[in-house]
């Protein structure tokens, strides 16, 4: 009788913990679908506002009108302004975002470092220095795309050097981190060197393009930025359970057949890939990356088959909104965008410290 009972408790107890998982579960998917119904309305509301005022209807029948023509019409002026100006924008700065908050929340889980970031590894001050190097000195790759071309080269070229010296040293954590900051100091001494000798208005366009800005936000751009995000993201999402083992140490991932080294190193190039092809049209934005992670990790623990989706879509937000903030604040001046996703940010991520219990990380 003593053993059926004890049966009895061992099957209640299992049945306890599955209730719990799937309520856990549930809880958090709950979580990513408002963050996605979020950034739909996000996109509705945000695409009225400026000097034309349009309603959130007619926002979504220019959309709706460019898929299905014939079955809804627009006028000309909304057309021009919803589709060729305002919409394209908002998009960007979604994507951006969703690159940037993925990015970030990889780095922090395979460095194991809270504080890593595209920006604190160096990978934004080296595409700052390319950008200089193209606007002081008008030197660089693609002629065309002078700027965007020097940010994404002289990016993804830090990127490979900390993987580079990781590799010849062994890919530690404490070893792409110290690599990404050395990195970090001499592109920002480089830069600050060319601006000390340059002349004035040259150094007022790398001021401007190092604070960031979606103003030259664009469709092609915008398609550009797209086909990197969808071959990336995949591949970083597919990974989401290696990352969990990663996050419990190396030796146990090892011991349960995780190649720590080369998935260390491959997440790093593509999420160093997808910043360099963002920092390449939008300049230098170093708020996203780091708190994105963080506050979605706050909200619903470290499970990162639910933190990457959801730093991704945290980070469409916050920069999307950011911009949003930034060109209606004070019209019709438009403010650097990476002030305002700090002053937006900043706030949010002290309350959610403030009211969080300890260990989340």
């Amino acid at each position: 009788m003593s053993l059926e009972n004890e049966t009895k408790t061992k099957t209640n107890m299992l049945e306890d913990i599955e209730t719990e998982y799937t309520e856990l579960v549930g809880r958090k998917s709950i979580f990513l679908i408002a963050l996605a119904l979020l950034t739909v309305v996000l996109v509705g509301v945000a695409t009225t506002l400026g000097v034309i005022e349009l309603s959130v209807w007619e926002v979504y029948t220019v959309i709706l009108h460019n898929f299905f023509p014939n079955q809804f019409q627009v006028t000309e002026v909304s057309q021009q302004v919803v589709w060729n100006i305002r919409l394209s924008r908002i998009l960007f700065g979604i994507l951006a975002g969703m690159g940037l908050g993925m990015a970030g929340a990889v780095m922090q889980v395979v460095l194991k470092n809270p504080l890593a970031s595209p920006y604190t590894l160096g990978i934004a001050s080296a595409a700052g220095f390319g950008a200089a190097l193209a606007l002081i000195m008008g030197q660089g790759f693609f002629g065309n795309y002078l700027v965007a071309g020097n940010a994404f080269v002289f990016a993804l070229i830090s990127s490979m050097v900390i993987v580079g010296i990781a590799r010849h040293k062994g890919s530690t954590p404490e070893i792409m981190i110290l690599s990404g900051i050395a990195i970090m100091y001499f592109f920002s001494a480089c830069t600050t060197l060319m601006e000390y000798f340059a002349d004035p208005d040259a150094v007022k366009g790398v001021v401007f393009w190092m604070v960031g800005s979606m103003g030259k936000a664009s469709w092609d751009k915008l398609s550009v930025l797209f086909m990197v995000l969808i071959i990336c993201i995949p591949i970083l999402l597919w990974k989401a359970w290696d990352f969990n083992v990663i996050s419990s140490g190396d030796e146990t991932a090892k011991s349960l057949g995780v190649e720590v080294e080369r998935i260390r190193s491959l997440s790093m190039i593509i999420a160093s890939l997808m910043v360099a092809s963002i920092v390449a049209f939008t300049g230098t934005i170093g708020f996203i990356g780091l708190v994105a992670p963080h506050i979605v990790r706050m909200i619903i623990g470290g499970d990162n088959k639910f933190v990457l989706p959801g730093s991704a879509l945290m980070g469409g937000l916050l920069l999307a909104g950011a911009d949003v903030v930034a060109q209606n604040i004070i019209p019709p001046v438009i403010l650097p965008i990476g002030v305002m996703t700090s002053f937006m940010g900043i706030p949010l991520f002290f309350y959610l410290i403030m009211r969080r219990r300890r260990g989340y990380w």
